[in-house]
């Protein structure tokens, strides 16, 4: 594949459970994304050993701080080679369009500079905790909107989103999608999730897979067949 849609959750503790699953995996065949937690535990050693082994990174750790320090944070993360980093939209317009200002001026252009909108564990209740009198929907094309004006690659959203967000926004404005779970898996702590197959029809760049894979008895077998199913859908 020339352009996995699948990004697979490294959601472990250590150097050594990481190397046992992704020994199996092909770049060729998926991207990986690393949170913070395997980031706090191994920290930036482990993210470039994965990307000296032909992996596409994602390095998923949701910046959201003053514009300067997001920044630097962003340009630290390139400077370890990954392909895909993250801020949280709700640190505003100054904060977005100063890191992509910064990532290009430091020449790391390439670097994907995407933005959380909605957390997918979040509920309309969680929500209204938080902001009050706006829906899901409402709030995450609110912040979709403000990270394209900011100059970013794209966003993070519920796949439920996507379909939404795709006919609002450019086909180049990527939507990046946690919450997939195949036909059958347990939903765990998501509560906005969707197939790969509807997150393809709904428009997904690319989905985030963790525990469907990583916990399958057989993860390569898992990730194929995901693969599958978005190659018949495509």
């Amino acid at each position: 594949m020339n352009d996995p849609k699948v990004i697979v959750a490294l959601d472990f503790d250590t150097r050594q459970q990481v190397d046992q699953l992704v020994e199996k995996l092909n770049p060729s065949e998926c991207r990986l994304k690393v949170g913070k937690q395997l980031f706090t535990h191994e920290g930036p050693a482990l993210v470039k050993h994965l990307v000296a082994s032909g992996f596409d990174v994602f390095l998923d750790l949701k910046f959201h701080d003053i514009p300067n320090t997001v920044a630097k944070a962003c340009i630290a993360a390139a400077d370890l080679g990954v392909w895909m980093v993250n801020v949280h939209a709700s640190g505003g317009q100054k904060m977005m369009s100063h890191t992509r200002e910064a990532l290009d001026a430091h020449g790391a252009s390439k670097v994907k500079l995407i933005a959380v909108t909605v957390l997918t564990s979040m509920d309309q209740m969680q929500l209204d905790d938080v902001v009050g009198g706006i829906s899901i929907e409402q709030q995450v094309l609110k912040l979709a909107v403000l990270s394209k004006q900011s100059g970013l690659d794209g966003v993070v959203c519920s796949a439920q989103e996507a379909q939404m967000l795709r006919h609002q926004l450019p086909n180049d404005f990527q939507l990046v999608t946690p919450g997939i779970r195949p036909a059958g898996s347990s939903a765990d702590d998501q509560t906005r999730i969707v197939t790969p197959e509807d997150a393809i029809n709904y428009g997904v760049d690319y989905m985030v897979v963790g525990r469907p894979i990583t916990k399958a008895n057989d993860p390569v077998s898992a990730l194929r067949t995901i693969n599958e199913q978005i190659a018949a859908t495509r």
